[in-house]
């Protein structure tokens, strides 16, 4: 397996202009569900492996205060550089998403991920888990997308509904795991839209 915990890994992609993953836009499904009204206006969201920006730049629009969060040097002066051509209040943070805990110890009111999980070895699947709650306020929401295609490689690495909520169980309840809807037309069908609260 490559090491895709390491930071080189994601840059080299980066500079090869290869990130084929990024559409230019936000997922619909994500636009959708921040739009749903369960968080308040202004709420701190955080999005984690944030790539360049599109899911950020959405949450910033609609007036959460929002923190993207990539270790990726590339990926991180990309959100910096089209929040300052959208003129979006936003910040860009060069971390790890496992030291949030530490890094954030106030908590986040949600964490967004589109598809982060499904960019990190498997491996550290629980560990994932439990970087993502310790950097939540009690009560406080996972939301986004995971990625439940037919290949047996990755990155991006699958996860299917019962993994998904073994994984979670420990720290969260979904009130929300489903196949989106509204998902781009190559990923019809294979996107698990979710919604899940952090136990207090």
């Amino acid at each position: 397996m490559d090491d895709v915990s390491q930071p080189s890994y994601w840059s080299a992609i980066y500079q090869a202009n290869d990130a084929g993953w990024d559409k230019g836009c936000c997922a619909p499904p994500i636009a959708r569900l921040l739009r749903e009204g369960f968080l308040p206006k202004g709420a701190e969201l955080a999005v984690v492996g944030c790539g360049r920006g599109h899911e950020a730049f959405e949450a910033a629009r609609l007036g959460f205060k929002v923190t993207a969060i990539d270790f990726a040097p590339e990926a991180v002066a990309a959100v910096k550089a089209g929040a300052e051509s959208q003129r979006l209040g936003l910040t860009a943070v060069e971390a790890d998403v496992f030291n949030m805990a530490s890094r954030w110890p106030q908590g986040f009111d949600a964490i967004v991920e589109h598809t982060c999980l499904c960019a990190i070895d498997p491996s550290r699947r629980t560990e994932y888990m439990r970087a993502v709650a310790g950097a939540l306020k009690p009560n406080g929401l996972l939301l986004g997308l995971f990625y439940a295609h037919n290949r047996p490689d990755g990155p991006p690495y699958r996860i299917d509904m019962d993994e998904a909520k073994t994984i979670f169980y420990p720290k969260f309840d979904f009130t929300r795991l489903c196949i989106a809807a509204d998902s781009f037309e190559n990923r019809a069908g294979f996107e698990l839209e979710f919604i899940a609260r952090r136990r207090a």
